[in-house]
């Protein structure tokens, strides 16, 4: 009998095996193209030990992995956009005319980000955060190895024999190098004239110090292995091995990390572009072709969200009046209608339960409904959890990530419930469709169960894509009816597209236009009624994450762009379950390619 981790190599194997079987059906182009995107994908997981554990891929011949950490010394600092910054010169030896369909399309998509990541490196300071994204502050309330790591220990490194064990303490070791290599960087970048924040050097202290205060084998990262290794009856000694690392190496780098933060606290600006940093402008140029995956300019972005804003605003007026909140701005009404008691949970343990329960259920409602609209159905897992209470201060609002490969660990969904307030019961349908089913989760799992797609395919991200469907799901449980028996839902869904419009303002307000982050908060209060904590945790994330806030609206636009085009091109030739197909197999690629895509799909269709 093969125990989880022989079939887990099987798996692996399979996929691996099924990616090469390909090779044979294609021309020597495309034998060659999906070759290199091979090499790149193994190339990836080498840097990113990280990455491999995440999918599964962290045994067999890739055992090894299971100790290591990803290399955050300035050496690693360009993390997974190295391999495809190195394949660019093999990129170019094929020959892109030979390619047709599919095959064409993976190129583009991978050439364009190997394009962008050879962008990114041109710039000295920051790097590659754990969501993938080009970063300008090597640590901060979102980035740096202190905000992953320990969540990453807990729920993605799997304990099932003394080999795993041994490979946590490892782990834990290889952390605090991560930190102390971190450290290095944040002074290094700081003599570039590169540094946080004070507001957000302010988040990632008090997060750096919850870390640093857990101590023995009562901290979280010492309790996880023991706790862990006795379930599977690997003995009960292991917290009290993991206890000397975390007080002895972990804590001094800790320490040393959190000392120089203070120090830097001491004359940190108030200002929160990135146009304050050396090239800041061009810095943000590539953050937003990076996210958009368009040549918008700073100026033009800017122009499209304050159109939507107008437009979204109109909209949810009318449905705020049917509700007979008329007095005041949207903005306004929207907060009253947030602070509406029989619209929120209480903000306690059992109220943090109710909401999460409600949440799976309206996750299992939608998938039912999923049949109606989309041919391919994803078999794995889905699961919505809360967003660790140590890191919820500074992480975002809602995430998702996804499971396993081989389907053992299930994609998540999670939440931050820091504040129950910051989710009344009105915001939530929209916010389940969005991460879970039909949006980030049943998305993710679609294509990681698609047979033939290169694994580099499959694991690739651009915000544009993925965020532009999430929104586009919102949209579905519109069209599928799932607001109707509840109205005020559709409230929330105007709402969550009317803050995603607000985030281009507010992106490339702080980042080109020299807004304050005082100014930014105001008017997402203003526009979108988000409750003050909630509207300062969305700004702090557009200031760390520079572009990616405007990736979420302009994507969603021209997915519903792409549809309504091909929609009135094949009239009753359109099928939306097949267009679905069309945009989920694909996997995750520029704009620009998908509408390629699109357009070669409706051609085809007129044509049969």
């Amino acid at each position: 009998m093969l125990n989880r981790r022989d079939v887990l190599a099987a798996a692996v194997g399979v996929l691996t095996l099924g990616a090469g079987a390909a090779h044979a059906k294609t021309g020597p182009e495309a034998a060659k193209a999906r070759a290199l995107y091979d090499d790149i994908f193994e190339s990836i997981l080498r840097v990113s030990p990280t990455t491999a554990s995440g999918l599964g891929f962290d045994t067999g011949a890739r055992a090894a992995l299971k100790s290591r950490l990803d290399d955050r010394s300035p050496a690693g600092r360009m993390s997974v956009f190295q391999p495809l910054i190195d394949a660019r010169p093999r990129l170019a030896t094929i020959d892109r005319k030979a390619l047709s369909g599919r095959e064409a399309s993976e190129y583009d998509t991978v050439a364009w980000l190997a394009d962008r990541d050879a962008e990114a490196v041109a710039f000295p300071y920051g790097g590659v955060d754990s969501y993938d994204y080009p970063v300008p502050y090597v640590v901060s309330q979102l980035t740096g190895a202190y905000q992953k790591i320990p969540d990453f220990l807990d729920s993605k490194h799997v304990i099932e024999t003394r080999a795993d064990a041994e490979a946590y303490l490892a782990r834990l070791m290889a952390f605090a190098q991560n930190i102390r290599d971190e450290t290095g960087r944040v002074r290094a970048d700081a003599a570039r004239g590169v540094a946080a924040p004070d507001f957000v050097l302010d988040k990632a202290l008090t997060q750096l110090k919850s870390l640093a205060s857990q101590k023995g084998e009562g901290s979280g990262l010492a309790a996880s292995l023991g706790r862990r290794a006795a379930e599977k009856d690997l003995g009960t000694d292991w917290a009290a091995k993991a206890a000397p690392i975390v007080d002895g190496p972990l804590a001094a780098a800790l320490a040393d990390q959190i000392a120089l933060l203070n120090e830097q606290r001491r004359t940190a600006v108030h200002e929160a572009g990135v146009s304050r940093l050396p090239d800041g402008a061009h810095y943000y140029d590539l953050g937003l072709r990076y996210h958009t995956t368009t040549n918008l300019s700073p100026a033009d972005a800017h122009r499209v969200g304050l159109a939507q804003v107008a437009e979204l605003s109109a909209r949810a007026d009318l449905l705020l009046r049917a509700q007979g909140l008329t007095a005041g701005t949207v903005g306004a009404r929207l907060t009253a209608f947030g602070k509406d008691p029989s619209q929120l949970y209480p903000n306690t343990d059992a109220g943090r339960a109710s909401l999460l329960a409600d949440l799976n259920t309206t996750m299992e409602t939608v998938r039912a409904r999923a049949p109606k609209v989309f041919r391919t159905l994803p078999k794995a897992g889905m699961e919505i959890r809360r967003v660790p209470p140590a890191i919820e201060l500074g992480a975002p609002r809602g995430y998702a990530e996804g499971g396993t490969l081989d389907g053992s660990r299930p994609g998540a969904f999670y939440i931050n419930l820091r504040n129950t307030s910051d989710w009344p019961k009105w915001s939530l349908p929209s916010l389940t469709y969005h991460e879970s089913v039909p949006g980030h989760l049943f998305q993710g799992a679609v294509l990681l169960e698609a047979p033939g797609a290169p694994l580099l395919l499959k694991t690739m991200g651009f915000t544009a894509y993925g965020e532009g469907w999430g929104l586009y799901a919102e949209q579905l449980g519109d069209e599928l009816g799932l607001y109707d028996a509840y109205p005020a839902g559709k409230i929330g869904y105007l709402q969550s597209f009317l803050y995603r419009a607000a985030r281009i303002v507010l992106d490339t307000g702080m980042h080109s236009q020299g807004w304050s982050r005082e100014k930014a908060v105001a008017y997402m209060i203003d526009t979108v009624g988000l409750p003050v904590g909630a509207a300062e945790n969305e700004i702090d994330r557009y200031v760390v994450w520079p572009g990616q806030a405007c990736g979420y609206k302009i994507g969603h636009t021209e997915i519903d762009r792409l549809r309504t085009k091909a929609r009135t091109a094949l009239g009753a030739k359109f099928d939306i379950a097949a267009f679905h197909d069309l945009v989920l197999l694909g996997g995750a690629m520029p704009l620009a390619v998908l509408e390629r895509v699109v357009d070669d799909w409706t051609r085809q269709r007129l044509a049969a």
